[in-house]
């Protein structure tokens, strides 16, 4: 226990309410000795990382029950069934993914936009899409803190379009009418980020054209 909290940057006593808290899974006992290994080093880390940002303990607690009886983290922080195609990964094919920047803050930042669930032993990431998109950002040489800051301010402006195309189509008629036209709604948000795309593409050319 005091080799663990020495690693982890923490006192025994801290080590201790952490394990009364059922933070970190019990350690594994042979007779009186107890071997805790690089599962509980890496909760100890993800813990401060997850303190760090402003969670309490009670919710990290919550999560922490959460990875210990398999459960989806997405339930957990009631997402919703979605579209998406989940992926479920080990951790080293998820640590091979991001090229070795799988970090403690960076788990942390993907367990808090709910990306990340568990199922036993596996990882699940919620959607094949933006996995595989976050992957080869990264592999372009984008660091991942900065892609998983960008998934947040997107998922702030895609909650925003949601929410008002739930509105325009409540407006005028029944909530089944959500489901149904959700393939409209995804349309028109593509169409009109390509446009956009091709506006900033055209900005970038014109004031490349007027530097020479």
């Amino acid at each position: 226990m005091e080799e663990l909290a020495r690693l982890a940057g923490i006192t025994v006593r801290t080590l201790r309410f952490y394990r009364e808290r059922k933070l970190i899974p019990p350690p594994r006992r042979e007779g009186r000795i107890a071997w805790y290994d690089d599962d509980h080093l890496a909760r100890l880390r993800t813990i401060a990382a997850l303190l760090e940002r402003g969670h309490t303990l009670t919710g990290i607690a919550e999560l922490a029950e959460a990875l210990d009886h398999g459960r989806d983290v997405a339930d957990l922080l009631g997402v919703e069934p979605t579209e998406e195609e989940p992926v479920r990964l080990t951790p080293e094919e998820l640590a091979a993914r991001f090229e070795g920047q799988v970090t403690t803050e960076n788990l942390a930042a993907a367990l808090d936009l709910g990306y990340l669930g568990t199922d036993g032993g596996e990882i699940v990431h919620i959607s094949r899409r933006l996995l595989d998109v976050s992957s080869a950002l990264v592999r372009e040489g984008i660091p991942l803190a900065e892609v998983l800051e960008a998934g947040a301010h997107v998922r702030e402006h895609a909650d925003a379009l949601a929410e008002m195309f739930a509105e325009l189509v409540l407006r005028h008629g029944p909530e089944e009418d959500l489901h149904r036209l959700r393939p409209l709604a995804r349309s028109v948000v593509e169409a009109e980020l390509s446009l956009a795309l091709d506006r900033r593409l055209g900005q970038s050319t014109t004031e490349r054209k007027s530097e020479r």
